[in-house]
């Protein structure tokens, strides 16, 4: 039995914020609460109130911002002594670097916060972090190392009733089952994230299930209007919260769905949507994946095959600079789809 879905990183006098305060809620009482503590000398609340802000930057696509707040939280933390408050701070740290496209430096951080949050006691810093690791694995692609570890966490999550943690790894699963081509298996474990979500009120990871849904939905059943319906559910929750990476996500996706029913134009105007949110957020990997459906939705609406080849080039470099092994062999797939071949 699961409870209601809460927010871990919502800390000291922020607790009471809940795991669906919009992020500019947050913001605003995550940096009230910080400067007061700062005026108070409280090194710890500065650690855990900046957090929420480091957060709550992030999530809105900040990027500079989110970086000082979460140095400035562990540098807090470690005035305080506060052990588990600095793993806090290099899990968001961490986690930051993997939207940036930067994996070396993201296992590092999120490595050093699962270590710190053992050494302090706190299982959930724990969790979230090496869910972390398993996540930054999954987006590379490295699909046999980490399944296991999703699979681990997902039994914690059960055994301890956390809701929101345990929608995670569903969803995580899924997606790999997904991206294998296992869509049966995939469709059953969004379903079962979107259920849990729904009961413990987890709006953001009730959004990413319906995503994943309408994802298999398209793929797999080819029901564009179900698609197009669950993603326009999602953006609902996306908008009311601020959720700046899951909106463009999910335009992402929209654009998947439209491309896959041969609707090209208005593919390509949601890829477009979805790239100016990506480059809006400094998030390469979505940068990349928009790119990816904008250059096959121009080649469908005629564009000169030698540019088409050029751009999928430039893309599969870049893909291979960041390290996404999945990204990578989508581009690959396009290739052969578009009768291009992409000069090494």
């Amino acid at each position: 039995m699961y409870g209601k879905a809460f927010a871990p990183e919502y800390q000291g006098a922020l607790t009471t914020l809940s795991v669906n305060s919009s992020l500019t809620d947050v913001l605003a009482a995550g940096t009230e609460e910080l400067r007061a503590a700062e005026r108070a000398g409280r090194h710890g609340e500065a650690a855990r109130s900046g957090l929420a802000v480091a957060e709550a930057h992030r999530r809105l696509g900040r990027i500079g911002e989110a970086d000082h707040a979460w140095k400035a939280s562990y540098r807090a933390a470690r005035r305080a002594g506060d052990t588990a408050a600095m793993a806090w701070a290099l899990w968001s740290g961490g986690t930051l670097a993997r939207q940036r496209g930067e994996f070396a430096l993201a296992r590092r951080l999120l490595q050093l916060a699962a270590d710190l949050g053992e050494r302090g006691g706190d299982v959930v810093v724990r969790g979230y972090s090496l869910a972390g690791l398993a996540e930054t694995g999954r987006i590379q692609g490295d699909y046999a190392a980490v399944t296991r570890l999703h699979e681990q966490l997902l039994a914690e999550a059960r055994r301890r009733g956390e809701a929101r943690h345990t929608v995670w790894a569903l969803e995580g699963i899924a997606q790999i089952h997904r991206n294998t081509g296992a869509y049966d298996t995939a469709y059953a474990l969004f379903e079962e994230a979107a259920g849990i979500a729904a009961r413990a009120d987890d709006r953001r990871g009730h959004a990413w299930a319906l995503r994943g849904l309408a994802d298999i939905v398209s793929v797999r059943d080819k029901d564009t209007a179900r698609a197009l319906a669950l993603l326009s559910e999602a953006e609902t929750i996306c908008r009311a919260m601020k959720l700046s990476g899951a909106l463009a996500y999910n335009h992402k996706m929209r654009g998947n769905v439209l491309y896959r029913a041969g609707r090209y134009a208005e593919a390509r105007g949601l890829y477009e949507q979805a790239l100016a949110g990506f480059r809006a957020m400094s998030e390469p990997r979505g940068e990349a994946l928009a790119r990816l459906g904008l250059v096959k939705s121009r080649a469908r609406l005629g564009r000169d095959s030698t540019e088409t080849q050029a751009e999928l080039a430039e893309l599969a470099g870049t893909l291979e600079r960041i390290g996404l092994k999945h990204a990578r062999e989508m581009v690959a797939r396009a290739q052969e789809e578009l009768g291009v071949e992409v000069v090494r």
